[in-house]
């Protein structure tokens, strides 16, 4: 599948799910029930409910971590929330950039900008805007941001390279990204990774954890820290929807794993 037909898949589904309340929203990783074909599975394990800044309306349950719990955000920092969805992350790093900061949205599904400015009417706040673009070529001037955060967005990316490039231009000099993302070890059996329904689900779009890494060191990134990381445990009766029990019995001998992963890195030079 081209990359281009990717990106519509996820626009469209992403669309479905903007429409959605967080219960349906959640009831499986890509949202709203029916929309992966049959799976219905939860990706994120972490809770907002006790996050200062966090808001319900904006939260659909999408995500695979807290990214801005491990980003080292300051009072006054100008902040980019790449995937930006409903709002919800953007509306917690507001709660610590503070008056003197300011935070910016990206989304290239107009359903969820949609959603994300209707949130944003609510609150009154005037330092948050959301932009439409795409993730591999960003509508933002060069080194515009203190600190980039992401949730569950860039496995979704088809040219991750290109992403962590664009991330790396509109950072400023010494300026980091602290990222929520699901990767692999180990190859997964290739009914799943060709299931177009799994990529929007933010499985199949997953890459090997050491070549993710690699690709942000690639691009000029210091300081790579993996902050934290969780092993995805996808069900039987999931898998069985795209593959044979005795694939699965393989699997699972090879030790093949599925995480959400928070990993931290910082642009070279000085601010």
């Amino acid at each position: 599948m081209k990359a281009e037909d990717l990106k519509l898949i996820v626009q469209e589904k992403y669309g479905e799910i903007a429409k959605q309340s967080k219960i349906q929203g959640q009831s499986s990783c890509c949202g709203p029930s029916g929309c992966c074909g049959g799976l219905e599975f939860s990706m994120i394990g972490d809770e907002y409910a006790n996050i200062e800044g966090h808001n319900t309306d904006a939260d659909l349950g999408l995500g695979c971590g807290l990214p801005t719990q491990y980003a080292e955000i300051k009072a006054g920092n100008h902040l980019l929330d790449l995937g930006s969805g409903a709002g919800n992350d953007c509306f917690v790093a507001r709660s610590i950039v503070g008056e003197t900061g300011h935070v910016t949205g990206i989304d290239f599904t107009d359903a969820m900008l949609d959603k994300a400015n209707k949130n944003l009417e609510k609150t009154g706040f005037k330092n948050i805007d959301f932009v439409k673009g795409d993730i591999e070529q960003m509508p933002l001037h060069d080194n515009s941001f203190d600190v980039v955060v992401s949730n569950c967005v860039l496995n979704l990316v088809p040219d991750k390279q290109k992403a962590f490039s664009e991330i790396y231009r509109v950072l400023k000099p010494g300026g980091h990204f602290c990222i929520s993302d699901v990767v692999l070890t180990g190859e997964l059996p290739q009914k799943l990774q060709e299931a177009a329904e799994m990529y929007a689900g933010c499985v199949s779009g997953a890459i090997l954890k050491d070549a993710y890494i690699a690709i942000i060191r690639e691009q000029g990134f210091t300081n790579v820290e993996v902050k934290k990381e969780k092993e995805i445990e996808i069900p039987n009766n999931i898998l069985l929807n795209y593959t044979t029990l005795d694939e699965i019995r393989e699997f699972k001998r090879k030790k093949i794993g599925i995480y959400s992963i928070t990993v931290n890195a910082t642009k070279n030079g000085q601010q």
